[in-house]
């Protein structure tokens, strides 16, 4: 794979970023095999990112030295009943196809990391489907440690 230029910028998306970031939600859901974003995604990611302070929601994004993005990774706080502390939840990190394998990877993880360390988070968690393997490989060289279990949803009122 030939190398970008220069490494990447990974910051906090801003609200003019949400039309990129959307897309790049769109492709990671395609990625996966999974149903495409609803309608009017941006408008209800800018109530969460943009909406409150602290904001519900984080997204960091990989911004290449033209300004392309050229992927994110979203993050909230959580709470563990088990252990009585709340944790960083990475909901998602994705990179496009032809960024991949260029470093940009660790760095979104360590902008992931640094926000949990900001928020004064001492743990980081996430999943990634059992069938992408390169992910699975990715998470383990950085030391990381999986926990086997299902991951269900459940369609309420609301």
């Amino acid at each position: 794979m030939s190398e970008h230029p220069a490494p990447a910028l990974v910051r906090h998306a801003r609200p003019e970023d949400l039309p990129r970031v959307v897309e790049l939600i769109a492709e990671h859901a395609a990625y996966e095999k999974a149903a495409p974003p609803a309608p009017g995604l941006a408008d209800r990611l800018t109530g969460l990112l943009f909406g409150t302070e602290p904001p519900r929601l984080r997204c960091l994004v990989a911004a290449l030295p033209d300004g392309t993005l050229a992927g994110y990774a979203s993050c909230a706080p959580e709470l563990s009943t088990w252990d009585g502390t709340e944790y960083l939840h990475m909901d998602c990190l994705y990179l496009t196809e032809t960024s991949r394998g260029h470093g940009l990877g660790p760095l979104l993880m360590a902008a992931v990391r640094a926000e949990a360390s900001r928020l004064g988070l001492a743990e980081i968690q996430w999943q990634t489907p059992a069938w992408n393997e390169n992910a699975i490989r990715f998470y383990d060289r950085l030391g990381a440690t999986s926990k086997e279990k299902h991951r269900y949803s459940l369609r309420t009122e609301a």
